[in-house]
């Protein structure tokens, strides 16, 4: 009888431990997160330097995805296919007010500061564009048509006279490729953002024509935001993987040169390229706990709204009441 007991209990004991793993396995939420470049250096230390996130793979996985752009990250949102991703304001709001989507902003990655890194269009050292006005008729390249980006462009467009849906001729081109476009003539004129700007700038042979801040200063560029959905049915996930943006954060700003490795290894670019510019005064800014400036992304939809670009929106409808960065 002994004997058996004895059996008995350790099988008892097996099965335990077999459902108790099953049950920490279901409990392990997984997190299908899209990103993009450049600018998320907290979202590249949590993929580069795992083991500096305890809750990362622990509390929760992560399923990463880059593309090229925010629009096809709020596509893949809207329809289910993404959890979180990185959003810019226009691309977001589009996602709500023509995809239905419903969304909260969780946490911050870069803004334009003054006297810093501003999103800008080059052309040609020796093109005849001079001026706005003079890109009529032109080709221009655009990171994503529907982007962040293209609102404060319209914008500048139509303060110099040109009509961006007929006047010029617009094409996307990722930013990693933007100088080679330009240089061998597939675009008359192309938006430039970091580490990519710092190495055509190096090499010379092109100009700044406009940039972003002319229009919209003070541009919350890209945030963090998770379907609202997935958020409400997965509170305890979301929380730890907004504690770790929210690390993340500190960590690239508290360690530059370590950021600098991490940086280029998940960009592929030299370091000395991004040493010139990357987390300077010349670079954007960041929030150190990768808080929503909601008030500035406020107003950026305003003015959406004055130009026509989106209809009347309060950013509150983003914020979550208590799943927002910075968490601890």
């Amino acid at each position: 009888m002994m004997r058996v007991s004895s059996k008995w209990i350790l099988a008892a004991g097996a099965v335990a431990a077999v459902m108790a793993g099953v049950s920490a396995a279901q409990a392990q939420t997984t997190i299908r997160v899209g990103w993009t470049i450049p600018a998320e250096e907290s979202k590249y230390w949590m993929m580069r330097r795992p083991a500096e996130f305890p809750s990362l793979g622990k509390d929760y996985k992560v399923e990463w995805t880059q593309f090229q752009g925010t629009a096809p990250m709020t596509q893949a949102l809207a329809a289910g296919a993404l959890d979180c991703a990185t959003q810019a304001v226009l691309s977001l709001s589009n996602g709500v007010v023509g995809g239905g989507l419903k969304a909260y902003i969780v946490a911050q990655h870069v803004f334009e500061k003054p006297g810093g890194f501003s999103v800008y269009w080059a052309v040609k050292d020796d093109s005849p564009i001079k001026t706005i006005a003079d890109l009529k008729g032109k080709t221009i390249g655009i990171s994503v048509i529907g982007g962040g980006t293209q609102g404060p462009f319209n914008m500048l467009l139509k303060k110099n006279g040109l009509d961006p849906a007929t006047d010029v001729k617009l094409v996307e081109v990722g930013f990693a490729v933007s100088e080679d476009a330009l240089r061998q003539g597939r675009v008359d004129a192309v938006n430039m953002n970091q580490p990519f700007a710092a190495r055509a700038e190096a090499k010379g042979g092109t100009r700044k024509l406009f940039a972003l801040s002319e229009a919209m200063p003070n541009i919350v560029h890209i945030l963090e935001a998770c379907r609202a959905d997935f958020v409400d049915k997965n509170p305890d996930a979301v929380k730890a993987y907004v504690k770790d943006i929210t690390a993340g954060m500190k960590k690239a700003l508290a360690n530059r040169e370590e950021t600098l490795k991490v940086v280029s290894e998940q960009l592929k670019a030299p370091i000395p390229v991004l040493e010139s510019y990357l987390l300077k005064d010349n670079d954007f800014g960041r929030d150190p706990g990768a808080a929503p400036n909601f008030q500035a992304m406020q107003k950026m939809l305003d003015i959406y709204a004055e130009t026509g670009m989106l209809p009347k929106l309060d950013v509150m409808q983003f914020k979550h009441p208590t799943i927002v960065a910075p968490l601890q």
